[in-house]
Order: structure tokens, then sequence, then C-alpha cells
């Protein structure tokens, strides 16, 4: 359907008739179904919660960056960079930014799109009643603005607005998601170097140890008063632990590497000072509820948006049911004299609608309908499978630190015991009451007894850290860009 109108003259109908859509644009509602958040039912508490503080009101408040809590200022500092040079989150970023512009470029659907054309023709016909063949040369020039918009009646732009903003706000979910997972790597590899540089000085000490060893066992040997396996026993034992030690320093140096990258630093160009002792507070991190996740976690944030953002199709798919509208509109001045072309008498305008909508399309937007509705249920469940999985991984950490300061404790009381009884075995050594085998067991086992007592301390901090990152850092739904 068509409607046009031309005139040599001014005319009011334009104002009206745009005046008349937009009131129809500002009555009319959005097919498809409006979003509401997929339903999960979350617990009221952690089942591993027993124990723990439970967090005041003041607990959901910023405090800074979540990794200051272990007290360490290389940490601090090494995190303050991550922030501004991890190549995964500048990624991220590029991808919200990316996703902003989009949705940005949907506001122009709903406004007219203008534009200016001109064309200038000089033609001449054949004349045979003519002495020279040809007739007289006419000319013809235009210029004019044209203008069209269709108006959303249906809601298709609507809709259309509505998934990308929630696209948009999935990236800026998706951006804190990435910056929490660096920020969490940064500080495991950071606790698994200071960890390198801890075992690296008991295997120091260790070394230390068993040289006085081998030297008391020499001694006695010397005099007649032990046997040659002895010595050999002591020495063996000796180039184990340094070995042991060599290797420690491989390992230091990969997680120094991979700390370089985290950073966006070629690992050339960038080295951590060794520093004998873990050097990080064990936090006490407040329990929040269960339902707390919903609103701090960025990847439950992103998974349920991108719910939306799909159940906003829905309704892009069903606005095809409808027909089409377009008012289409156009003024200028056309004429045969360039030099009296912008002129009154040379003035035109048009103005014209049209609908249009398919009569046959063999079920294409039916089986389009309900791809973008199966679509949902996809995201939908992914929702539900996010929340799960962010509930498993609080209740993982919870139960992990609750055992593991209960496993610290018993472990350093066998510390303890495992070094004076390492130390009666080398007095009974010397003076003749045991043999050497005695002393070997007693110093590996006081050895292993130390590294497992660090082992565990780690484990704690890595626990902590995990436990953060599953509380979402700090990080809200109110950090989401608005609409």
């Amino acid at each position: 359907m068509e409607i046009a109108t031309r005139r040599r003259r001014d005319g009011n109908r334009a104002p009206a008739l745009l005046a008349c859509c937009a009131a129809g644009l500002l009555a009319g509602c959005a097919v498809g179904p409006n979003f509401k958040r997929p339903v999960m039912a979350v617990p009221a508490a952690f089942k591993e919660n027993a124990g723990w503080t439970s967090a005041a009101p003041g607990d959901g408040s910023d405090r800074g960056p979540w990794w200051e809590v272990f007290g360490d200022p290389v940490l601090n500092n090494l995190e303050t960079r991550l922030g501004t040079s991890n190549e995964s989150i500048i990624q991220a970023a590029a991808n919200y930014e990316e996703a902003m512009e989009i949705a940005r470029s949907d506001r122009t659907s709903f406004l007219p799109f203008v534009s200016v054309a001109g064309s200038a023709d000089r033609s001449r016909a054949t004349d045979a009643s003519s002495s020279t063949g040809h007739g007289p040369t006419t000319s013809s020039y235009n210029a004019q603005l044209q203008a069209s918009w269709q108006p959303d009646f249906w809601g298709k732009v609507r809709r259309t607005v509505e998934a990308d903003v929630a696209g948009a706000q999935a990236s800026a979910a998706d951006l804190a998601s990435a910056r929490l997972s660096s920020q969490g790597a940064l500080a495991q590899d950071y606790v698994e170097l200071r960890a390198a540089d801890d075992k690296i000085r008991l295997l120091e000490d260790a070394v230390a140890a068993y040289a006085r060893t081998v030297k008391i066992t020499q001694n006695k040997y010397s005099v007649g008063v032990a046997a040659r396996s002895d010595v050999i026993t002591a020495q063996t034992q000796l180039d184990s632990a340094r070995a042991e030690l060599i290797n420690g320093g491989v390992v230091r140096a990969q997680l120094e590497h991979a700390i370089a990258v985290l950073v966006g630093v070629a690992p050339s160009e960038f080295s951590v000072a060794r520093r004998p002792g873990l050097g990080l507070t064990i936090p006490e991190i407040p329990a929040q509820m269960a339902s707390t996740l919903l609103e701090r976690r960025p990847d439950i944030a992103a998974a349920e948006r991108q719910a939306a953002e799909a159940n906003a199709r829905i309704g892009i798919q069903t606005a095809a049911y409808f027909p089409d509208f377009t008012i289409t509109g156009s003024g200028g001045y056309e004429g045969g004299t360039l030099s009296h072309l912008i002129s009154d008498p040379f003035r035109f305008w048009t103005l014209g609608a049209q609908a249009s909508d398919a009569l046959l399309d063999w079920g294409q937007r039916h089986d389009l309908v309900l791809s973008a509705k199966a679509a949902y249920e996809a995201s939908a469940a992914n929702y539900r499978l996010t929340v799960l999985t962010a509930l498993q991984q609080v209740e993982d950490n919870l139960a992990g630190l609750r055992i593991l300061k209960d496993e610290a404790t018993v472990e350093d009381v066998a510390v303890t015991e495992a070094a004076q009884a390492a130390q009666i075995a080398i007095n009974e050594y010397n003076a003749g009451t045991v043999d050497f085998t005695t002393v070997a067991a007693a110093q590996v086992t006081e050895l292993s007894n130390r590294e497992t007592a660090l082992a565990i301390h780690q484990e704690q901090l890595t626990s902590s850290i995990a436990l953060i990152q599953a509380l979402g850092g700090g990080w809200t739904t109110a950090d989401l860009p608005r609409p």
C-alpha cells in the first residue's frame, strides 16, 4: 500500500502525519515476552558455612582491592600493574567497547534517515528536418532533501535495542570476569612463587644440616668408630637434597615467567626478588548469604544478561509476523535552468507511506521464532548451571579452608616433634647408641614434615584466594552499565 502527494507549494500535512505516527509508536507495545530472570532455587545459607563469621551489613560495602587482605606490598604492586597491562583484560575491554557501540548505534533506528541528492542532465534529440540533423538541447536540474522513517509499531527496534543493551551488559560482566580471573591467577602464581622461595630456604637449611652430618660421619669413620656405609649414606642424602634444591630453582623461574606474562611484560624483562618465608597473611573471610552470589558474581550476571538478550530476540523474530510501515518524504527544487533553480516556482515536495507484509513464507517466520525460543531456553539453562557451579565453588573452598585449618594445627605439632626427634637421633649417634640409619630416617622425616606444613600453608592461601573469587571479589551488579 502506498500513498503519495506532490505539490509545488508548502503544506502542513507532513508535521500532522509525523505527530500521528509518533503517537502510535508511543502507544504501541513490543511483541514477544518480557524478560524475567530464570527461576533458580538458591539455598538460604551455605552447607559448609558452620563456624564461619557471618557477614555484617558493612561487609557488603566496597573495601578496596581484595588482594590487599593478604598484606603483601609486592603483590599489591603487581595487581595494580595487571589492571593496565594484562592482555586478556585488554581484549575483554575491547569486546565490551564493541558491544557498547553496537548498542549505541541502535538508537538511530528510532529516527528518520535523511539524505541529500542532486542531478544535472543535458540532452539533445535527433531532428531530420533540421539542417544540422539535431534538435534543440534541453537541460534538467534537480536538488532535493529526502527522508524516510519506519515507525516501530510492533517493537522490533525496541527489542533489538533491548537485546543489544543486554549483550553489552553481558560483555561488561565478561570484562569483570576476565579481570577477576586474571587477578586471581596472578595472586595464585605469586603465592606459589613465595612458597617456592620458602621451599628453597628449607632445602638450603637441609643441605647445610646434611653437610654437617657428612662431616660427623667422616670424622667418626676416620677414627674407626663408624662404617664406610655411614659416610656413603650421609653423602647420598646430601646430594639428593642438593638436586631437589636445584629443581626448586626451575619451578621458581617458571612461576616468575608466568607472572611476567600476566602483567604484560616479556619474561626476560621481569623479575621478583627472592624472599624467604611466605610473608602473606591468611585472611578471615566473612561468608556471605548464598543468595548474594546472584548479585556478586560477574559470570552469573553475564549469564543472566545473555538470557535477557536471547529473550529479546524472540520479540525480534515475532515482529516479522506484522507488516512493516515506511513513511517517506522529499523536498527540493527541479527545473531546466540552473541559475533560477532555487526559487519558488521550481519548488516541490512529496510525502508518502507504504506498508508491506509477506503473504507466504513457507513457515520461515515460525521456524525462526522457535529457534529464538530454543536459544533462550539454552541461555536459561546456562544461567542455572552457572549459579550451581558458583555455589559449588564457594562450598568447596569453605570446606577446604575449614579442614586445612585443623590440618595445619596438627602438622605444626608434627614439625616440632620431627625436629626434636632428628636432634635426639644425632646426639645418640654421636654417643654411639644408634646407627646412622636412625639419623637419616629422622632427618628425612623432619624435612618431609616441614615441606608438608609449607604445602598446607600455601593451600590455605590459595583456597582463600579461590574463595574470594568465588564470592565475586567485591564486584556487584551495580557496576554494570545502565541502559
